[in-house]
């Protein structure tokens, strides 16, 4: 298997006792080096031939429902956005700076105690999910969730993690 083309992460810890930020950010790279050969290798996905960045932002609830509010109208925090850089669809060309991915502590921390998970497994998930909007990836629509959904389940299988939808069948 081919390592596939490589991503560059820049991760700002903005709020939130997210403790060790290099804990984090060796996670972030791992399931973004994972999504990066599943969308290359199985999607036939295009990636440019300079390494494009992808910004994580660790934040805090308080955080996060600021900044829902001011770009969904909904100011309430959630547990990821994703601002991709440029408008993308699927299989379409990215450029240099594919986008921001947001996370919010506290909503995860909680999300995964009743999912009963460890916080890094969501945390890797919820990667993955932000990562798959910047290119496009959408889940407003049945078949499109269902198509997004597998896609992730197929990335975090190849990572030793369970399915975060319990019973998608990865395509």
């Amino acid at each position: 298997m081919t390592s596939g083309p490589a991503i560059s992460l820049a991760l700002a810890v903005e709020a939130g006792d997210w403790g060790d930020a290099g804990a984090i950010e060796a996670l972030a790279e791992t399931a973004l080096a994972a999504a990066v050969r599943d969308l290359s290798e199985r999607e036939g996905q295009p990636f440019p031939d300079i390494e494009p960045e992808v910004s994580l932002v660790l934040a805090d609830d308080a955080m996060m429902a600021d900044i829902n509010g001011q770009w969904r109208n909904q100011p309430k925090p959630t547990n990821v956005l994703s601002f991709p850089a440029f408008p993308l669809v699927p299989g379409g060309q990215p450029g240099p700076m594919l986008g921001d991915i947001i996370l919010a502590r506290g909503t995860i921390e909680r999300e995964a105690q009743e999912l009963n998970k460890p916080v890094e497994e969501h945390v890797a998930h919820l990667i993955v999910h932000g990562f798959l909007h910047l290119f496009g990836y959408d889940h407003i629509e049945n078949n499109d969730a269902e198509k997004m959904e597998a896609i992730e389940t197929r990335i975090l299988t190849s990572l030793g993690l369970s399915d975060p939808y319990g019973d998608t069948e990865p395509v």
